[in-house]
């Protein structure tokens, strides 16, 4: 596993999550996310040949707010699908940090986490 795997930490996270890739759309369920990427379970219509394109994932929060992210696949194993954060707008970018903030209860890895991603 490579460094830059493990400078971001991950957090368990559940919220209604879709997967989108073309005409293509599935509800996946959400394991954990981080500022690098995320881990959903593979859903029950799963084709091995999806991962040569990137993906659209949508996470919905509670107060209405989305994080929207372009994602490329980057393993798959036992039943787990894990995705590398390509693209990600400004209102995404902040509500996931909210996210964080709140979940790892340390600003100053956060802040170290952010500085790594850019």
């Amino acid at each position: 596993m490579s460094d830059d795997r493990r400078r971001f930490t991950r957090v368990p996270f559940d919220a209604v999550t879709r997967l989108q890739q073309d005409d293509w759309s599935t509800s996946v369920q959400l394991v954990d996310i981080s500022l690098r990427g995320l881990l959903v379970t593979q859903p029950a219509d799963w084709e091995a040949s999806r991962n040569t394109e990137p993906f659209v994932v949508a996470i919905d929060l509670d107060e209405g707010s989305q994080i929207t992210m372009e994602v490329r696949l980057v393993h798959s194993e036992e039943g787990l699908l894990g995705f590398r954060c390509e693209h990600i707008d400004l209102d995404s970018v902040s509500h996931l940090r909210w996210l964080l903030a709140l979940n790892l209860g340390d600003a100053d890895l956060l802040d170290r986490e952010l500085a790594a991603l850019l």
